[in-house]
This record gives structure tokens, sequence and C-alpha cells, in this order.
């Protein structure tokens, strides 16, 4: 990985973009695969980008997806101590980000995560510095009144005062900030994820797919044992098969759950596997979640033209769109049997809405879409009132080189 001596020798070889360090703890997950395709589509516009985040985890698939992103990040890729939960760790990544933001001189930081918006804000930087926020996970999940919640509160309502940019990524998020926090204004937008061209390409199932396929973290919160008391209930009546994949802390619970439902004939584990070997495996996907965000299963299954069993929960119902009427009651037992019969019924009335949903994705929801509306946040935050980012004003924002983002 780039260290900051890197920074000046390859910012010099560099046409003049604005250059744009994002910020974030694990690079892991859902928020770090936002980062890599904005990564990715913001070096294609012309713009200089770099990344910090933590230095674990380090397994093969962090390092190879961090090894990839290189050749995009002409800034860098720098890894630093992080800790999940407030600490003394996050003192040291300030000191540090702020001798490798003067070498840098970036025009714009933008955190993700709860992590990633403490350094983006709190970092010792230049006047000149845009500081924009993407809040993901503590701020919006943890229950206000919870020991987190106060804690993520307390420092959120003191960092506003040092923001220049919200995005968030579903209407959810931001009206759970908004009544949280009270902040909105001018210069907060909502821009959803997206998915590329490739993921559109259809994955031609296994020789005998299981009847549905569970893709995620093994966590209770997904809803997983809601999903075998389910599966209990509709082998009562048919016969029903379900591929899980994935991995998690209550992976051992889900095991002896499986076995003390007798399901061992009806749930196969494949462990975790890419989102794309895994929907062969499947006729439909489900999702139980009891809560979730925006989750980018969701989007990656309407893409690909699976049918999507899913709950009403954060960000879903805007994935979904008209189609929201179909979405799960979250934590019903009954409500999810049957629409896990619907399927076994009727699996093309499910095909027919899986195409509806796969267009509406696609129009929707494209890493192209992603890409501008972050950088109009960052444009508008620009022409702002704010004296000190008159640097970043005359900085060249190449919006109009969209045309360039190779999905």
């Amino acid at each position: 990985m780039s260290t900051s001596a890197d920074f000046r020798a390859g910012a010099d070889a560099q046409p003049a973009g604005p250059k744009v360090l994002h910020c974030l703890r694990a690079p892991v997950g859902g928020l770090f695969r936002h980062v890599r395709d904005l990564v990715r589509a913001q070096s294609a516009m012309g713009f200089r980008v770099g990344i910090l985040c933590a230095d674990e985890p380090n397994d093969t698939l962090t390092l190879s997806r961090l090894a990839a992103l290189e050749s995009f990040c002409s800034l860098g890729i720098t890894r630093l101590a992080l800790g999940r939960m407030p600490g003394v760790s996050d003192v040291k990544a300030l000191l540090s980000a702020g001798w490798l933001i003067e070498d840098m001189q970036p025009d714009v930081l933008h955190g993700h995560g709860a992590k990633g918006g403490l350094i983006s804000r709190m970092v010792r930087a230049p006047a000149h510095v845009a500081r924009i926020y993407t809040p993901h996970g503590g701020t919006i999940h943890f229950p206000p009144l919870s020991p987190g919640g106060l804690v993520f509160g307390l420092a959120e309502r003191f960092m506003m005062k040092r923001t220049h940019g919200l995005i968030f990524e579903s209407g959810f998020a931001r009206s759970v900030f908004e009544e949280r926090f009270g902040f909105g204004g001018e210069c907060a937008a909502v821009v959803y994820n997206g998915v590329t061209e490739a993921e559109f390409e259809p994955v031609t199932l296994v020789e005998k797919p299981a009847d549905f396929l569970f893709l995620g973290e093994l966590r209770a919160l997904k809803g997983i044992f809601t999903l075998l008391d389910a599966v209990r209930k509709v082998s009562d009546e048919r016969e029903i098969s379900v591929a899980v994949v994935g991995s998690g802390p209550d992976e051992n619970a889900f095991r002896e759950r499986v076995e003390a439902l007798g399901l061992q004939d009806r749930v196969c584990m494949h462990g975790v596997l890419p989102a794309r070997k895994a929907f062969a495996l499947g006729r439909a996907v489900v999702m139980p979640s009891h809560h979730d965000s925006f989750p980018y299963v969701a989007l990656e299954t309407a893409a690909v033209g699976r049918p999507l069993i899913a709950t009403r929960t954060g960000g879903i119902p805007e994935i979904f769109g008209a189609q929201a009427e179909h979405l799960v009651t979250p934590q019903s037992v009954d409500s999810l049997r049957e629409a896990l019969l619907s399927f076994l019924d009727d699996p093309q009335t499910h095909m027919g809405r899986a195409e509806t949903l796969q267009k509406f994705v696609a129009t929707e929801f494209s890493v192209r879409r992603m890409a501008l509306g972050v950088a109009m946040v960052y444009r508008h935050a620009a022409l702002s009132d704010e004296p000190s980012l008159r640097r970043m004003r005359d900085a060249n924002f190449p919006v109009s080189k969209m045309d360039a983002v190779n999905e």
C-alpha cells in the first residue's frame, strides 16, 4: 500500500482534477462495496482519489480487493489502526491522518460510516477542504437511548458543525438522521447505491437448485431464525429446500436450530461464496431481515433477475418501488411462510415481478447515477457561501465526464 511519500510524486503526475480522500474503518461489507464502486467511477471522471482505512482485516479477499483498487487511487491507499468503538486508537488515527492530509492537500474528505465520519470531520486539515459525510451503521442503527446511541448522538451533534455536505444511501437513512439530529439543508441529498452493467448478466442455475437462497451474514438480526421457523411450517405442507450462503456470529446457533427442527434435509450450508456463484444455487432469494438499511444483496438479486422475497424494513421499500406492496412483515413467521408458499405455488408470477424489478433497478440504481449524485454534492458544497471553500470552488469538477465511467 502507498505511503505518504508517494502522494507528492503521484499527485504531480496527474491532471488537475479535484483530490478526494475516502475515509472509512474496515474495508469490508456493503460500505466498502460502495466505496470501491465510487473510487473506480470517480477515477474515470477525472478525480484524483485516495483511501484511508483500518489496518484490519487482512484476509486474502480483503487484500485482493484493496490491491485491485490501487490503479484507481492516484493518491494511494493508507491503512492505520482504527478500532470499532471509541478509544485511544481514534486519537492516534486523527494525528496520523492529519500528517497525511497535510502532505496530500485534498479538496474533499469524504467519510463513510461513524469512524470515517469522525476522521473526515475532526482531522486537522486546511480550511479549504470540504468535509462530506455518508452516515452508515452506528449513527442510524443504534437505539438513540442505548449507551452506543447516546455516545454516537453526542458526537454527531458536535461534528455537524464541521460538516459541509451529507449524503444518505436511502430516504429511510435521511429521515432517521434528521429526526434524531434535525439537520437537513440544501447540501444534504439521498444518493442511492448502484450496481454495474455486468451485474445484469444472467446466472445459470445449477442442475438441481434449491427453491430458495439465503445470501448474507448469519446473524439473528438478519431474520435467519424466522426463516427456519417459516421453512419448518412450509415443510408440513410442501417439499421445500433452502441453500444458505454466508457466515457470521450466529452460525453455530443456526446449525443447532436446523438440527433441532429436523431440517437437515431441507437446509444446505455452502459457506461463503461470491454473490454470482451463490445465485446459481437457488430459484428465488429470501431476505427475512428484522432490520436493514439499503442492502446491496437486494440490488444484486434484482439485477440478476431472481425473484426476491424480502421484508418491509429500512430502505428496502425504496428498492422495490411500486412493488413494495409485496414485501413481508419483519419478524413474522406466518407472513414469511405465506410468501414462500406463494412462490412455490406460482413461480411464474414471481418471475414476472422479478423482470419488472430488474428494469426498475437498471433505471434507478446504476453506479453511473450514484457517482454523478455524489459529485453534485461535492460541487454544491464548493458553491456554498462558506468562504473557506473558495479554493475548491476553483477546482474543475468533471461531472460532465460521466460517459467515461466504464461499468
